[in-house]
């Protein structure tokens, strides 16, 4: 995924994670926050931690065949549903 705006704009990582029901996804080196720690078994220093923050999908592009592109949907003539690359018409779920 490339990011197209905001702070991160042109930066690409892979996605880690994805909220459906919010239109969020966490990227990959991408739209670090700082949480403030307090000391705890899993770290006994405690401090300030980076770390990467969800960010809205519409933020990000996919990136196929190293350019970004828009995603469109169609079926396949087994009746299975794949997505496609509107600028190039290639399969991207096959």
């Amino acid at each position: 995924m490339e990011v197209i705006s905001g702070d991160d704009r042109g930066k690409k990582g892979k996605v880690l994670r994805s909220y459906p029901r919010s239109d969020r996804i966490v990227v990959e080196g991408v739209n670090f926050i700082k949480r403030h720690t307090r000391p705890s078994q899993n770290n006994p220093q405690g401090g300030i931690v980076e770390r990467e923050a969800p960010m809205h999908v519409s933020n990000v592009m996919l990136v196929t065949g190293g350019q970004r592109a828009r995603v469109g949907h169609r079926f396949l003539e087994t009746g299975r549903k794949v997505r496609y690359s509107l600028k190039t018409g290639d399969d991207i779920d096959s």
